[in-house]
């Protein structure tokens, strides 16, 4: 080929690279800030909530649940102790004033053909269960028949889940750092953990997971101080962990093999459930803001988080999330590939 021909060549070629470079790509045109990798591409949407102007939030330190008719439900420490909204942020409902103060993290499990809500309450020292549309169907007291609660007060559970079988796993996390099983009756079993940093001791046990069905079950604590999530069978045995790259993970959920965690110190992880790190969100990338109650929004930024309590993905692959924060603060993450 001539000099000539070879030049022409790489004019064309570089007019077509730079054409396409002119070109954003479809989830660039819109000016909000995207995060993600890969096929994991999120677009930030802090005003997704959208709630009456009368109607504050207060302070967030709760987590999220779906229905499956893709309500979503969450918690708050205000009158509205549970917020219920449609897929797209719009207001359906709020009920739990007897509830104000500390729902800690939201359960929800299908029986037959209903749907319940189960939460765990640190202020209270107590677990619900709630229909959902808030009429309360028992609640579950500090487990004594465990022997580890001389004074009752010292009992904050923080997250409960429901096995495959009904029964149920709830995590003492600001307590004495215990996870306590009961059956689908709620009569106690069993007792797992207790405070250390070795294989199945907790630090601060905060959120809680049931992975799967039958033996191939596993409980997931987020074990928050010792920096890692624990996975446990069903009969409570300890199996392995995850750790290494996670700071302060408070709450744990999973979609198609993908464990998206919520990370108090500033930002969001997705996880493989084999435990390969995927990548961190929104990381704050000042630690005087991370794990901070106290920020006020003229400080909050677009694109990063202050501290993560409760995530969540919905049904279309977005994801939820909810900074512990005493304005309120909750955020969707649009999935946009």
């Amino acid at each position: 080929m001539s000099t000539r021909l070879l030049v022409c060549a790489a004019a064309v070629l570089l007019g077509v690279l730079f054409a396409r470079c002119q070109q954003p790509p479809p989830w660039a045109d819109d000016g909000r800030v995207k995060l993600g990798v890969g096929d994991l591409l999120y677009a930030w949407d802090g005003a997704w909530l959208d709630l009456p102007e009368e109607m504050t939030l207060g302070n967030t330190h709760g987590g999220f649940a779906l229905d499956r008719a893709g309500r979503i439900y969450f918690s708050t420490d205000s009158a509205h102790a549970i917020i219920v909204l449609d897929a797209s942020g719009g207001l359906v409902d709020s009920w739990g004033e007897e509830l104000a103060g500390g729902v800690h993290s939201i359960c929800l499990n299908q029986e037959g053909d209903q749907e319940f809500l189960y939460l765990a309450h640190h202020a209270h020292g107590k677990v619900y269960k709630y229909s959902l549309d808030g009429r309360k169907v028992w609640e579950l007291g500090v487990p004594t028949e465990s022997g580890k609660y001389q004074d009752a007060g010292r009992y904050k559970p923080t997250a409960v889940a429901v096995a495959d079988d009904g029964s149920l796993w709830i995590a003492d996390g600001y307590g004495l750092g215990w996870v306590h099983h009961y059956d689908a009756q709620r009569h106690y079993l069993e007792s797992i953990g207790g405070p250390g940093d070795g294989d199945g001791q907790f630090r601060t046990p905060h959120g809680l997971l049931w992975l799967g069905q039958g033996d191939a079950a596993r409980l997931v604590v987020a074990d928050r101080e010792n920096h890692r999530l624990q996975f446990f069978r069903p009969d409570g045995s300890y199996e392995r962990q995850i750790s290494g790259f996670l700071r302060r993970p408070c709450s744990i959920d999973e979609q198609g093999g993908l464990l998206l965690v919520a990370d108090l110190a500033g930002r969001i992880s997705v996880v493989g459930v084999d435990g390969e790190l995927r990548f961190h969100l929104g990381d704050q990338p000042d630690p005087a803001l991370r794990a901070n109650n106290g920020v006020a929004p003229a400080l909050w930024q677009e694109g990063v988080f202050l501290a993560p309590h409760g995530a969540a993905w919905d049904r279309d692959g977005s994801l939820l999330v909810q900074d512990w924060n005493a304005h309120g603060r909750v955020t969707r993450l649009q999935r946009l590939r």
